[in-house]
C-alpha cells in the first residue's frame, strides 16, 4: 500500500481499510456495518493484483454500496448545482464516481498489515451517524478515520470523511471545485474530474 500520498489520497486510502475489527456493541448497528462491508471488500480488491484497471472492478460496487456518490458529488459542488441542467448533473456523477473509484483502486496497491478498527460507540448526530475509526499503519503509527453516514432509501451510506477528527473530505473537494467552476461551470467540473480519474495520483 502507498503511504507518499497528499493529504486526501492518504485520505482515499484510509476510507478503505484493510482489516475492521468493531466492537460487539457496533456490531449489530446498520452504519458500522456499512463501514465493516467497506473493509472487507478491500481485502479481495489488494488480493487481485494485476493493474488499476483491475483493482477498480471489484472495488467499484463496494464503492457504489457503501457510498452516497450522487449526494456526495452535489454537496461538493454546492450551490451552482441548482444551475446544472439533468445531463450536467448526471455527468458530474459519472465523473465523480469514476474519480473516486480510480483513487480507491490506486491506493490500495497492496497489504502491508494495515489494521483498521472501529471505536467508541456510533454516534447519532440528527438525522445523520459517525462512525469512528482508528487506522494502524504497518509502522504501528495510528491516524483517526470518522465516517458520517446519512439514511437514503432505507440504507445507510457514508457522505463525508474526517481525517484526523478535523479534514473534512467534503470541505476540501468543495473548495477544491468551486475553482474549476468559476472557470468553466460543469463542462469544466465534468473534464476536471476524469483528469483525475485518469491519473489517481
Amino acid at each position: 500500500m502507498m503511504w507518499n500520498r497528499p493529504v486526501w489520497a492518504v485520505v482515499a486510502l484510509c476510507a478503505l481499510s484493510v482489516t475492521a475489527t468493531p466492537a460487539m456493541a457496533q456490531a449489530s448497528d446498520p452504519a458500522a456495518q456499512v463501514v465493516d462491508g467497506l473493509d472487507s471488500a478491500l481485502i479481495a480488491t489488494m488480493k487481485t493484483g494485476g493493474g488499476i484497471a483491475a483493482r477498480a472492478h471489484v472495488i467499484g460496487p463496494a464503492v457504489d454500496r457503501a457510498f452516497d456518490l450522487p449526494l456526495m458529488a452535489r454537496l461538493s459542488v454546492g450551490p451552482a448545482w441548482t444551475g446544472f441542467s439533468p445531463q450536467e448533473q448526471a455527468g458530474v456523477i459519472a465523473a465523480f464516481r469514476a474519480m473516486s473509484v480510480a483513487q480507491y483502486a490506486a491506493n490500495f496497491d497492496s497489504y502491508s498489515g494495515e489494521k483498521f478498527t472501529l471505536t467508541g460507540p456510533v454516534e447519532v448526530r440528527g438525522t445523520d451517524r459517525l462512525v469512528r475509526t482508528t487506522l494502524t499503519g504497518p509502522k504501528g503509527v495510528n491516524e483517526a478515520l470518522n465516517y458520517r453516514l446519512r439514511e437514503s432509501g432505507g440504507q445507510w451510506k457514508i457522505i463525508d470523511v474526517f481525517y484526523r477528527n478535523a479534514i473534512s473530505q467534503l470541505a476540501t473537494r468543495r473548495s477544491d471545485f468551486s475553482a474549476v467552476l468559476a472557470k468553466g461551470g460543469a463542462p469544466a467540473l465534468i473534464s476536471h474530474l476524469n483528469r483525475l480519474a485518469a491519473n489517481p495520483k
